[in-house]
């Protein structure tokens, strides 16, 4: 009988040309599932095959599980403080193991013993052809499209089938079975039933790495990508940098008469594509993102990751771009939150801003609006530079002696002070149940508190945008926020 087991293993192993431990265990498993019909319980078995002499020994098993847990399957689990007057060394998730009369394998139902050998010797193959095809480290799957199903196109390279899920297919694109196609792997699930790999046309990586296939100078190391932004199949931006001063970056993209940059145009269904210079000066790259719109100024506000950008009325639309696409690729591409506005708007911007300012200056310096246009003129925006800038700054203010800086700066702090004190008085006003809310910290209840919220009904009542003018939060979170004060109106 032992050699029949052997025998059977070295020809399953040769046929399917996977590893003879697999089909040991397999055979392991159809051992153990059909010992386990002899019992009317439903029982844990093991078998063990010896590798070189195809003996084979059967154990019923029971797993240990902590006393407090108590019995969930009896017929399968063991409490701990019985395994230990057993085996005294025997920890929780050990097993405690009886050998019982091994099951003739002549007598093995047939079709049991084969469902399993054939099932893990399949799984085993999957799991080895995909194994070696990651191993080649691509990014990029070149295949056919063997047919469609509910959830979208079965891609089959080689032996190794992928899934392009339909919302990761470019709009508009018509792929039919047998046609050529590539995409980017996003994913690789190993429990999958079915394709195990799954592919994206849309992803700004699937762009990047087809740039890559079609620059060399990128894989020499002369180039480099630093980032994409797409509305599949319609426009794209990358940004690109060169480390090697002597190539002009974005020709080497496009190419000899746009050679490069057709060719990866014509693998994503037209879309067009912007090659964009990358800079390490935030402003500097947002306005080559913007191109081709010619931008009159910029102003960088670092506090809310945001630029207001200027441009004329000409360039206004073709900054915006049909349905907002050039400026919301651009801050897809940069990270930062563009604001397009004409001339006219970004100077009634400035005198809103200046007003606010100026009445600020004017209140909490006690100064009249002479001093503080004198301020906002100099670059002044805040009580906190006026109390806290260097001194020998200040004194470069040809208006102000050095008196009228020392008396400004006194008064700038004694406000902060001031104010700081009022902020905590108010604090004080807002009750625990609104302090101890999550996501609710020390700054947000100030703010909180400033506009009359003291409790954690007051919250719920708000209002995203209210909620939203009041802290300077973003939509998601204050709509977050608001449904944990709101809660304990459901409970």
């Amino acid at each position: 009988m032992s050699r029949e087991v052997l025998m059977l293993a070295d020809a399953l192993a040769r046929e399917k040309n996977v590893d003879r431990d697999i089909v040991f265990e397999a055979l392991e498993m159809a051992l153990a599932s059909a010992s386990k019909k002899r019992y009317e319980e439903d029982v844990d078995m093991r078998v063990a095959i010896d590798r070189d002499s195809g003996e084979y020994e059967t154990y019923r098993r029971w797993l240990v599980v902590p006393d407090e847990a108590g019995l969930q399957e009896p017929d399968k689990e063991i409490l701990s403080f019985e395994a230990k007057e057993q085996i005294p060394d025997i920890e929780v998730g050990d097993y405690i193991e009886e050998q019982v009369e091994s099951i003739a394998f002549g007598r093995i139902g047939a079709q049991t013993a084969k469902q399993v050998i054939l099932q893990r010797i399949r799984d085993a193959e999957r799991e080895q052809i995909l194994n070696d095809y990651l191993e080649r480290g691509e990014n990029v799957m070149t295949g056919t499209v063997k047919r469609a199903d509910k959830n979208g196109l079965i891609v089959e390279s080689g032996r190794v089938e992928a899934l392009l899920r339909r919302d990761q297919m470019i709009p508009k694109e018509n792929l039919r079975s047998g046609d050529r196609v590539r995409g980017f792997i996003v994913k690789v699930d190993r429990e999958a039933r079915g394709p195990q790999i799954e592919l994206s046309r849309t992803a700004p990586q699937f762009l990047i790495k087809l740039f890559e296939n079609e620059v060399p100078e990128i894989e020499q190391g002369l180039l480099e990508i630093k980032g994409a932004a797409r509305d599949p199949g319609i426009r794209a931006k990358i940004a690109v940098v060169a480390h090697d001063k002597r190539i002009d970056p974005i020709g080497t993209c496009v190419g000899v008469r746009g050679t490069r940059v057709t060719a990866v145009r014509n693998e994503v269904a037209g879309e067009a594509v912007d090659i964009v210079l990358w800079s390490e000066d935030p402003a500097q790259f947002v306005i080559g993102a913007l191109a081709p719109a010619q931008v009159q100024s910029i102003v960088v506000d670092e506090e809310k990751h945001a630029m207001d950008v200027v441009v004329d009325e000409e360039n206004l639309a073709i900054a915006i771009g049909r349905s907002g696409q050039n400026v919301r690729l651009a801050s897809e591409l940069t990270g930062w939150h563009i604001n397009i506005m004409t001339p006219e708007e970004s100077a009634q911007k400035t005198e809103e801003e200046s007003e606010k300012v100026r009445a600020l200056f004017m209140d909490k310096l006690d100064v009249d609006q002479e001093v503080a246009d004198i301020l906002i003129e100099e670059g002044f925006n805040s009580l906190e530079e006026v109390a806290y800038v260097p001194l020998s700054e200040m004194l470069e203010i040809d208006a102000f002696d050095e008196d009228t800086v020392n008396e400004l700066r006194t008064r700038a702090r004694d406000s902060l002070l001031t104010m700081e004190l009022a902020k905590e008085e108010l604090v004080e006003e807002v009750s625990q149940d609104l302090r101890s809310l999550d996501g609710v910290t020390t700054t947000l209840i100030a703010k909180l508190a400033e506009g009359n919220v003291h409790t954690r009904d007051d919250l719920a009542e708000l209002a995203v945008d209210e909620l939203i003018e009041m802290t300077g939060i973003n939509e998601e979170d204050a709509k977050a926020l608001i449904m944990k004060a709101r809660a304990h109106w459901f409970n």
